[in-house]
């Protein structure tokens, strides 16, 4: 499939399959509630865990979330990469994005050309790991295919290169919060 196709698919508000750096994903519109709605059911994800948001660029983090001088740092080390900012959604940004209570989203910008070139094409997207809800997850379109059939209506074709999900740090606290170990470790 190409990425015309992920896209028409994207903007009538379904999901597609996506290759990145970490994991296989499945992708979807943020600025589309039922869309997310859809991927939380397709995963059977309980919608108190939110998704991340995957960027193109530190351009496209600033349209949904305030970066401090500390995630600009961090970001400019490792973006493209393995590293999931959570920060202040912005008053902007639709209130169903990220965690509605603590009004936060979690950014990240993927080193993977079909991801990258997606992004760019499309815009920011809502994507989580291609599994059922607590199962383990694909790394390769494939194995998702297997795994979701017609329910996902584009699979871009790829591997994910890292095999395990991204760090996940929480910038919103004084100190930064590590919420989940992965591949970085330098934060």
């Amino acid at each position: 499939m190409s990425i015309e196709q992920a896209v028409a698919a994207l903007r009538r508000g379904e999901i597609v399959g996506v290759p990145t750096d970490t994991l296989y994903g499945l992708a979807t519109d943020p600025f589309r509630e039922d869309a997310l709605n859809a991927i939380f059911e397709l995963k059977g994800r309980p919608t108190n865990k939110p998704l991340a948001i995957l960027v193109a660029s530190l351009e496209q983090g600033m349209t949904i979330a305030e970066l401090s001088d500390r995630a600009l740092d961090l970001a400019d080390l490792h973006w493209p990469g393995a590293l999931t900012l959570v920060l202040p959604r912005l008053p902007s940004a639709p209130k169903w994005l990220g965690h509605a209570g603590r009004r936060t989203v979690g950014l990240r910008c993927p080193d993977h050309p079909v991801a990258l070139e997606l992004l760019e094409t499309y815009g920011p997207l809502a994507v989580t790991s291609a599994n059922l809800a607590g199962n383990e997850s694909v790394l390769n379109d494939l194995d998702a295919r297997d795994l979701f059939g017609d329910a996902v209506s584009v699979y871009l074709e790829g591997k994910a290169k890292g095999g395990q999900a991204s760090t996940i740090i929480d910038l919103t606290e004084p100190s930064p919060l590590v919420l989940r170990d992965g591949p970085v470790r330098d934060v």
